[in-house]
């Protein structure tokens, strides 16, 4: 049964172009569609008696509260209006795709007569300029861009290093050595020759293939007939390497039209989405996007992923280049809007299509066979996972599948710089927007007695293994507390979701560890939590080798890490790492503190400003108070601070200030 507000709203709704919202019973939104016409297409999803099979429905009668329509002039305004309204309210069932790369370019600069320019060098960016330099791609991976890269590095002669290493260059460097670069930095280079070189990297990267080949097949005999082998060993290399990369290319159309061909592959409410890349009439790349929680018909996820993928894209909005062909499954709905607005976007016409038959039918079909499989070796990965965590499961005796495991590790300086990091891994790989880093306050907690260490392992002295175990308890219980926190429901604000208990957690040590661990636990009544101790590969004092092992609360002897366990080993190594790296930024923090960051109130560009005016921190222990307010952005309240810090030479300790009231 509709509420009566929607009943209402379906009854009136207009013929026009537009986007409709449904919304839940307290108003959040549920979804966002686009229409050609609203009339026909929000009351199909409420006719009784039409074979709807598909699941987003009945959760839809269930869960709708209201209807909202916004009716515009045009289907490309439709479009515009409802990519819009997803990024804002990010409606549960709408498609979400995540991808947030930055397309990679290569950067040609022009020839020139002097400096850098004399000696063009090919190179990655991030994002083109109008500066009179070639750019080629964008390319849709990191991986296909540097490939290309080193391709070209290892067969044309252009130089690799900088503008400022070119400069100041006094030998050749190795890749001279491997000759892969004349060494313009040192030796006198025919221009002409080189200009050739940059001539040929542009015509490979432009595909013009054919004409490159013709004129480095050309240019081998004419070497070869004046006898210069060397030179003629060099275009021959080229060559090759030219035709190898014109054989792993195949043809798959034959014009020259730049498509992207998107298959699709859907099990349930998971869906594979494989992108064939086909430039100049050749199968470029291929990429693939994993969808989950799909409720949606194929033809609205179509639409979901052309928006999401040729509008604004990534965390700095880059733009994903749009082709003058897109080969889809299911034509969306207001494709013709669509089309308008990619065209728009691209500055060139824009085609949709669905084939169904011909050559652009067996791209579609490439296509989907891609789509499924990758959705078959990820599902087999998701299933080796599960084994390898269900034999864990079994080894160590755990309540539930250790799907989150979460370490942790303390690491210091000397004693200083103490710092400790909580590492995550979800199903096996990194998890690395719950990685968490403390900075150890001193707080100490109880150090475990000597036999609660293993026999066999060596503790450090007394002294360091009591301050070792006390940052890891203050550490444990800091994120203990947060997680009894999220438990408990109270997590509205910091402890939310992200710092919910772990299924398995892991303490980087041995007996004496585990026990610390197990008190920061038992301290916050958690006894239900699964902690283990995770000890480092060593010699015992037979000169045996003892591999890495488990300790288990309640068990004399540990369990060596062998086959899946190798996880656990993984998730040590990467707190460790991650330890090191905090302590590293603390000990760099402190070395580059400056005494005027003890200065209450007193930022950074009053600091800046300090220094530059009055000189030093000497001088400013010297300076006049009238000096001090002289410097832009210093008021009184900096001075009298600034006092407390610095007292003048011979004033003694400055006198407190009277408390307020």
């Amino acid at each position: 049964m509709l509420p009566a507000v929607v009943e209402e709203k379906l009854s009136c709704l207009p013929v026009q172009p537009g986007v409709y919202i449904f919304k839940d019973k307290k108003g959040a939104v549920l979804y966002v569609g686009k229409a050609k016409s609203l009339r026909s297409r929000v009351r199909s999803y409420f006719q009784p008696g039409v074979s709807d099979t598909r699941s987003f429905i009945p959760l839809l009668l269930e869960t709708i509260g209201d209807l909202d329509t916004v009716v515009v002039q045009t289907e490309k305004e439709a479009a515009i209006l409802e990519n819009s309204l997803i990024k804002e309210h990010h409606p549960r069932y709408n498609v979400k795709l995540r991808d947030d790369k930055e397309y990679l370019s290569l950067r040609l600069p022009a020839l020139g007569t002097s400096g850098g320019d004399a000696w063009p060098r090919l190179y990655l960016v991030r994002r083109p300029t109008t500066d009179g330099a070639r750019y080629f791609g964008p390319y849709h991976s990191a991986t296909a861009a540097r490939r290309t890269l080193h391709l070209i590095n290892k067969h044309f002669q252009l130089r690799t290093c900088s503008d400022a290493e070119l400069a100041r260059r006094k030998r050749p460097c190795l890749q001279y050595q491997i000759k892969r670069c004349p060494a313009p930095c040192v030796y006198d280079v025919d221009r002409g020759w080189y200009a050739e070189q940059v001539d040929a990297v542009a015509k490979f990267l432009e595909g013009r293939h054919r004409e490159l080949s013709r004129e480095l097949d050309a240019k081998m005999k004419d070497a070869a007939r004046a006898t210069a082998f060397e030179l003629a060993a060099v275009y021959r290399d080229q060559l090759a390497a030219l035709e190898k990369v014109r054989e792993e290319q195949r043809v798959v159309a034959v014009d020259d039209v730049d498509r992207d061909v998107i298959g699709l592959y859907r099990d349930g409410d998971l869906v594979e989405v494989a992108v064939l890349f086909v430039r100049a009439g050749k199968l470029a790349d291929v990429t693939t996007f994993s969808l989950r929680g799909v409720e949606i018909p194929d033809e609205e996820v179509v639409s979901a992923f052309l928006a999401q993928r040729y509008g604004d894209h990534g965390a700095e909005g880059e733009v994903v280049p749009v082709p003058d062909e897109i080969v889809v499954p299911e034509l969306p709905e207001a494709e013709s809007g669509i089309r308008e607005w990619l065209a728009e976007r691209a500055g060139h016409a824009v085609t949709i299509v669905r084939p169904e038959r011909g050559r652009r039918h067996k791209l579609l079909e490439m296509a989907v066979e891609n789509a499924k499989h990758s959705f078959d070796e990820k599902r087999r990965a998701k299933d080796d996972v599960d084994v390898r965590l269900g034999r864990i499961q079994e080894r160590l005796r755990l309540p539930t599948l250790p799907r989150r495991i979460e370490c942790t590790d303390i690491s210091h300086l000397g004693g200083g710089d103490t710092v400790g990091s909580v590492v995550a891994f979800t199903d096996g790989e990194p998890d690395k927007k719950r990685y968490r880093t403390y900075h150890v306050r001193g707080v100490g907690g109880p150090a475990p007695a000597a036999s609660e260490v293993v026999s066999g392992d060596d503790p450090p002295s007394r002294a360091h293994a009591g301050d070792d175990y006390a940052a890891m308890y203050e550490v444990l219980s800091r994120r203990f507390r947060r997680g009894v926190a999220a438990r408990a429901g109270e997590g509205a604000g910091e402890e939310g979701p992200e710092w919910d208990l772990p299924d398995l957690f892991v303490v980087d040590g041995g007996r004496g560890q585990l026990g610390v661990a197990l008190a920061a636990a038992r301290d916050l009544g958690l006894h239900d939590l699964p902690i283990v101790g995770l000890a480092k590969e060593k010699e015992n004092v037979l000169g045996e080798t003892l591999v890495d092992r488990v300790y288990l609360p309640g068990q004399k002897n540990p369990v060596p890490v062998r086959g899946p366990l190798v996880i656990l080993a993984r998730a040590r190594d990467e707190a460790h790492r991650f330890a090191n790296k905090g302590r590293e930024k603390k000990g760099k923090e402190r070395r580059m503190r400056s005494q005027l960051d003890d200065v209450k109130g007193l930022g950074p560009t009053a600091k800046k400003a300090l220094l530059r005016q009055i000189g030093s921190l000497a001088a400013i222990r010297e300076a006049t108070d009238e000096d001090l307010l002289a410097v832009p952005g210093v008021r009184p309240q900096h001075v009298r601070a600034l006092r407390r810090v610095f007292p003048r030479s011979g004033s003694g300790s400055p006198e407190p200030e009277p408390e307020a009231g």
